[in-house]
């Protein structure tokens, strides 16, 4: 018998039947869930020094607890000095048991770990359901050893759910406890 997540167990006994009334389902498969969180970092100073990617998709891999990937550029950019090909970034997709997982460690230990923190803003939603945050600074995490990071590095968190406005997506996101700021 596996353990299951903290947050998707107060998915199922929580959160869908608040939504349910919040919105008025009639059932409870019309309550929008998290399908997957997206973490890419694009890494421009990556076009001089291979190594930044190397390490960068190390510590994302870290984080996430699952083997990140390095993005590679479409096309070439001669102002860039870019070229077809090249590695320009670290990207990793979590779901399931594993994204509950990254969830509960960004919300209760991260995000709190933040500099300044008074918020999530609520500009991130992109009109069909989905958010996505930026972080500054991934020392944040505490799978990450301070001591050994060579630069520190943000990073954008996109969370795709099957919410198809923004309400919805607001509504199920703070049911999870995400603390976004009140304006």
């Amino acid at each position: 018998m596996s353990k299951v997540p903290r947050l998707k167990e107060k998915y199922t006994a929580e959160v869908i039947p608040s939504l349910q009334k919040q919105f008025n389902y009639k059932s409870p498969m019309q309550v929008p869930k998290l399908v997957k969180i997206c973490l890419s970092q694009g890494l421009g100073k990556a076009v001089a020094d291979k190594k930044i990617v190397d390490a960068a998709v190390e510590e994302m891999s870290i984080i996430a607890g699952q083997k990140a990937v390095p993005t590679l550029s479409k096309k070439d950019i001669s102002n860039f000095k870019l070229r077809k090909g090249m590695p320009i970034g670290a990207r990793v997709t979590l779901r399931g048991e594993k994204m509950y997982e990254f969830l509960d460690r960004l919300l209760s230990i991260s995000i709190p770990r933040t500099r300044d923190f008074r918020g999530i803003s609520v500009k991130g939603f992109d009109g069909h359901g989905n958010f996505t945050m930026g972080v500054k600074e991934q020392i944040i995490f505490p799978e990450i050893d301070i001591d050994k990071i060579k630069s520190i590095l943000g990073m954008d968190i996109t969370f795709v759910t099957t919410a198809e406005t923004d309400a919805e997506s607001k509504a199920l996101l703070t049911e999870f406890g995400f603390p976004f700021t009140k304006k």
